[in-house]
């Protein structure tokens, strides 16, 4: 079966070619992909930016069938639809894994980059990590269950926003609008969302297109005085830092009220950021770091999504067969696309 593969450590070294079609083994199930997105991990894996163990094909953002169940398996059945938590190789025994936190065992190797994932035709998983989805579910749509939970567990499991809360979102890319969705769909009375003069044309348009009216391009609109009018001086209750910028990422204190949120999301790529410690210090905000998802919240999106309260299929710009995986790369790192689906079949 073809697969996209990272063949060897370095920039580059992606490429399709043929690799064996994996069987299932004790309490796993192989799964035929219907879809994978690209994530932004993906693309850093391309350029090296990212731990990575090669070969190895890309690929987390998956959906598909189970085509056949393995020795061991007790809940899947052939015919499920299903989704599935990138928590593999987790160990089970350290004090996160104990404490339910599997995503963050340091033993943990995602597929995509840890092990082989889903940029191909059949993977095999643990049953243990997966979830169906409902029929009414489209496999394009399940293709962002993995985004979307990751936006849930940051947004409402850990910081936790409330009906009524004024969100900043700094970094309108594919989980910056998720994210301003979810805080949506959690009642958030107002959501308004941050971009430069790149985000204009195609991420600020999609933010409009979603329903977004505070919309705020960095190049003609101090954000901080625009903040400051929409609450009254007060500063909004929650900032949701998306950009992974480090000149951004000090400003969300300007932005934010004092005794509000700061859910702290995207990544600088190891670059080092220099912030104003006692503006933190004395604003005495709480600052929510993130990383990955938990369990409850891969049922909480699938809910959300089929419900219609995260139209998450309107940030799909590409869908493209497997052997097109590099123009479609291309536009993504370009700004040329939101989220990109590659088809295996």
């Amino acid at each position: 079966m073809k697969a996209l593969v990272k063949t060897q450590k370095g920039i580059g070294f992606l490429e399709l070619r043929e690799v064996p079609e994996p069987q299932p083994g004790p309490g796993e199930v192989k799964i035929e992909i219907a879809a994978c997105g690209i994530c932004g991990t993906d693309i850093h894996v391309r350029h090296d930016q990212f731990p990575y163990w090669p070969p190895v094909i890309l690929g987390h953002e998956f959906t598909g069938t189970v085509v056949e169940a393995g020795p061991d398996c007790l809940r899947s059945k052939v015919g499920d639809r299903v989704v599935a938590e990138p928590h593999t190789l987790a160990c089970g025994q350290c004090a996160l894994c104990r404490t339910g936190n599997i995503q963050i065992c340091p033993e943990k190797r995602s597929p995509g980059w840890g092990i082989d994932g889903a940029m191909t035709k059949y993977i095999c998983y643990p049953e243990r990590l997966l979830h169906k989805i409902p029929v009414t579910m489209s496999f394009d749509q399940a293709a962002l269950v993995e985004p979307t939970g990751n936006a849930v567990a940051d947004v409402i499991e850990r910081t936790r926003i409330m009906p009524g809360d004024f969100a900043v979102v700094i970094g309108p890319g594919p989980i910056g609008l998720l994210s301003a969705m979810v805080a949506r769909a959690a009642g958030a009375r107002e959501v308004a969302i941050i971009g430069t003069p790149g985000d204009v044309t195609l991420r600020l348009a999609k933010a409009k297109e979603l329903g977004f009216t505070q919309l705020i391009n960095i190049a003609e609109t101090n954000p901080v005085e625009a903040i400051a009018d929409l609450t009254g001086g007060l500063g909004a209750d929650v900032v949701i830092e998306c950009s992974g910028s480090p000149r951004a990422i000090p400003g969300t204190i300007d932005l934010v009220r004092k005794m509000g949120k700061i859910c702290v999301i995207g990544l600088t790529g190891n670059k080092n950021v220099e912030i104003p410690w006692d503006k933190f210090c004395f604003k005495v905000v709480d600052v929510i770091f993130n990383l990955s998802t938990t369990y409850t919240c891969w049922d909480r999106s699938i809910h959300l999504i089929e419900s219609g309260l995260l139209p998450v299929e309107k940030l799909i710009t590409h869908r493209e067969p497997l052997e097109n995986w590099e123009s479609v790369f291309d536009d993504l790192e370009n700004l040329r696309g939101l989220k990109g689906l590659l088809i295996p079949s």
